[in-house]
């Protein structure tokens, strides 16, 4: 009988803040899925995709057929007639494919709405069960539940490590590694407490006893 194999790493690009540093990270995944102009952006680099998705009225009609050619298969949805996102139904999708690990880039840039929600999907990422991690030239975004201590290797590429709640108020933060160490406190929603920390060892530990925490490796 034979072994069904894991789905690797999933590569979701959306249309935000893009350039060199992403198109150097293209290379890097087996496996991409594009939003809207995220998906122009992949095809313009020569890399293909396993699914281009978004109602692509960001896109030029030279453009999405540049986007037809390099993709396996491609999902129109109306402009008006949506709920969601193209990042969003980018994420949706590769989970209804059955991806459990997810990076996006283009996800964060000069629309702070968007930003933001696309910083929101790490929560619906973590209610489905899967791992979500935002990333941009400086920036590598992750949420931090009480499922598990999540652990951080040093990185010369981030000198900054910030711990920023997403619920009103996350309990139970233990940090171990770290310049500041915290044992057992309470950081509320609005509290900056948790900005700029720095690892002083190989692996920092953080753990917390519930709520939402984002925690945000960055460099200037």
């Amino acid at each position: 009988m034979s072994v069904q194999q894991p789905h690797p790493r999933v590569l979701i690009v959306s249309g935000g803040r893009l350039g060199e540093w992403a198109s150097a990270l293209l290379a890097t995944y087996d496996c991409i899925i594009g939003a809207d102009r995220g998906a122009e952006f992949v095809a313009s680099n020569g890399f293909r995709m396993k699914l281009a998705v978004g109602d692509f009225d960001s896109v030029t009609q030279g453009g999405l057929d540049l986007v037809r050619e390099f993709s396996d298969e491609l999902l129109s949805f109306d402009a008006v007639d949506k709920d969601w996102t193209d990042t969003e139904l980018a994420l949706r999708e590769a989970v209804s494919r059955g991806f459990r690990d997810i990076d996006m880039i283009g996800a964060l840039g000069t629309r702070f709405d968007h930003t933001l929600a696309n910083v929101h999907l790490l929560k619906q990422a973590q209610e489905l069960e899967c791992s979500l991690r935002l990333i941009d030239e400086q920036n590598e975004i992750r949420l931090c539940t009480n499922k598990a201590a999540m652990r951080i290797a040093e990185d010369s590429r981030y000198e900054n490590v910030s711990l920023l709640p997403l619920s009103e108020t996350v309990t139970g933060v233990t940090l171990e590694g770290f310049r500041y160490p915290l044992r057992d406190a309470a950081i509320k929603l609005g509290q900056s407490i948790g900005v700029s920390n720095v690892l002083v060892a190989a692996t920092g530990t953080i753990t917390i006893g519930g709520g939402l925490m984002l925690v945000i490796r960055s460099r200037d």
